[in-house]
């Protein structure tokens, strides 16, 4: 149903006038519960918000079904048993030949969405031969064999400590683990490595030249071995998250190295203090950075000029400030006052907006606590955060934005430059990831700025 509605909406959004385009594409932004949707929305050519913009790609990327037992409906043959946790795994008798390998994949693939993905397993018994491994496999992987004898699999061995990778003949790698140790494997995307772990360190790393899905993998192969593996259910023995860590600040080391004109940061920030209409803390910015920059010149740029992000810079203000607390009536009032076209039409979506949210204020504190005890979190909750009158302010200062008669193209009021560099950021992840096999991070927003707090 609520699919079918959006579709109609769109459809009639087309035919609508510039001030209405704007208005029910903030409707559809107010009205979307999810992310899917979302995504249907903006596939139809309508650039995101600012407060979607900063909401990144973290729900998406944390929707991929993670590994979480091994694989019972796969078989090696009755060369291994899968314990009834399924994280466990036994050999049950005597090998007689060198295809007798017990070998059980994850449930599911490595998720690949991320920068680095990591399993480990404790070897509770290295039974008669020690011939225990743990690697990644492809689907249809043969489970008779070896992971790393296979082609496009790799296998780190117990017995030998050699690494294997598409071959029978294994080579020089790391040390030979048995009863008692805990070893690890791991997918950097980034690097597009494989590593491996013994005991909490670092064994070694070889290049990943599959790009499809692998599967996390342990192998048993001689009496009595006995393997458990974990997903993430317990912590690792390896310190997973010092190692991402580290990884970032390769990355982050590599950005710094860039040379950036100090004043293309400070004209970046200055006009989204502009589009968004924060007067007050837009004379602070200038007067604290005029001893620091030199003078600068702003051009044209794309047909929007500075004079146009500088239009109605007070009134979108007070607008913004009197919807953000909550004081809609009031802002209605100085919409009629001081730019009556916007609600002239008392069924436009703006106005539409606006009185839904002038509504939502009336009853925020007295119904919802009646009816809920912590109505932050409950199925309307979305409706009650600060986050929700962000939206209908970004939406009148859009509009009123609009009203200026230099714009050419109404489009252009709905972002900041800034917002649209975080739109060229996340576009240039995703297709770094895509020529990696859409496998890697996106551009996370939420990550980079929870990281600066930390730091």
């Amino acid at each position: 149903m609520e699919e079918a509605s959006l579709s109609l909406s769109l459809s009639t959004t087309t035919n609508t006038n510039t001030n209405d385009l704007i208005a029910n594409y903030y409707l559809q932004q107010w009205r979307l519960k999810s992310k899917s949707a979302a995504a249907k929305f903006e596939s139809m050519g309508f650039p995101e918000p600012q407060f979607l913009t900063q909401i990144d790609e973290d729900e998406e990327d944390d929707k991929e079904e993670l590994p979480s037992e091994l694989d019972t409906l796969n078989s090696s043959g009755g060369f291994s048993i899968v314990g009834p946790d399924k994280l466990s795994v036994r050999y049950p008798s005597v090998n007689h030949h060198g295809h007798d390998v017990g070998v059980v994949q994850a449930n599911r693939p490595a998720p690949s969405k991320r920068l680095v993905y990591y399993f480990e397993m404790y070897v509770e018994n290295a039974g008669a031969k020690g011939q225990v491994a743990i690697g990644f496999t492809t689907p249809g992987f043969r489970l008779r064999r070896q992971p790393g004898w296979e082609l496009n699999s790799y296998g780190y061995h117990g017995d030998d400590g050699l690494l294997y990778r598409g071959q029978a003949k294994g080579e020089t790698f790391g040390p030979v683990y048995s009863t008692g140790d805990t070893v690890g494997g791991g997918i950097n995307y980034a690097s597009q490595e494989l590593f491996f772990t013994k005991n909490g360190a670092v064994v070694g790393a070889v290049f990943k030249d599959v790009k499809g899905p692998l599967f996390p993998t342990v192998a048993v192969h001689s009496q009595h071995e006995v393997v458990n593996v974990n997903f993430g259910k317990k912590p690792f023995v390896f310190d997973l998250k010092a190692y991402e860590a580290q990884e970032r600040a390769k990355q982050n080391s590599t950005i710094e190295k860039l040379s950036i004109p100090q004043n293309a940061s400070y004209g970046i920030v200055r006009s989204y203090l502009q589009h968004y209409g924060y007067e007050d803390t837009l004379k602070t910015f200038d007067v604290e950075s005029r001893s620091t920059l030199p003078p600068i010149s702003f051009v044209q740029e794309n047909g929007f000029t500075e004079d146009m992000n500088t239009y109605s810079l007070n009134q979108r203000k007070v607008l913004r400030q009197l919807i953000r607390s909550g004081q809609i009536g009031d802002a209605i009032g100085k919409l009629k006052d001081w730019f009556p076209q916007i609600v002239q039409d008392g069924a436009s979506a703006i106005c539409f907006l606006l009185h839904c949210q002038n509504f939502i204020e009336l009853v925020r504190d007295c119904a919802a606590l009646l009816a809920y005890e912590l109505p932050q979190k409950s199925s309307v909750g979305y409706l009650l955060g600060d986050s929700q009158r962000e939206i209908i302010a970004d939406a009148v200062n859009a509009m009123v934005l609009s009203t200026n008669p230099s714009v050419k193209d109404s489009r252009e009021c709905l972002h900041s430059r800034l917002d649209r560099l975080l739109r060229q950021l996340s576009a240039c992840f995703l297709e770094k990831r895509s020529l990696n096999g859409d496998q890697g991070e996106g551009f996370h927003l939420h990550r980079i700025l929870n990281s600066g707090r930390k730091g």
